[in-house]
């Protein structure tokens, strides 16, 4: 029983010590999980979106779908916003709430080749 006990304490010692390392040292994450795959290019840019089947039933009651990503600093988030806005008086007429985009992780050496 002593032993499953000493188990346990060096299992809860190691989480927190990772932890910590994680999210305390510079660059650690980045080295044994790899890094975040890069930002969108059109970061913070509305654009409107007509090819998606939400788009087009926009255009139908006479409005426009614009799509964006932004991207929260202090997070570390990048979000996916959607709004609607009347085609007459460009008015905003209503909004989704926003899609969390879940960034991969990808090895430093794997980064380097993509285009």
């Amino acid at each position: 029983m002593f032993y499953v006990f000493l188990l346990i304490c060096a299992a809860i010692g190691i989480g927190i010590y990772l932890v910590f390392i994680l999210n305390l040292v510079p660059g650690a994450k980045e080295e044994r999980l790899g890094v975040l795959e890069p930002l969108p290019t059109d970061v913070g840019k509305w654009r409107e979106d007509r090819e998606s089947d939400e788009g087009k039933g926009a255009r139908g009651e006479g409005l426009v779908r614009e799509v964006r990503h932004y991207f929260y600093e202090t997070s570390d988030r990048l979000v996916r916003q959607v709004r609607y806005r009347n085609v007459a008086t460009n008015e905003i007429v209503r909004t989704e709430p926003e899609e969390a985009v879940k960034r991969r992780r990808v090895r430093s050496s794997t980064l380097g080749n993509r285009r």
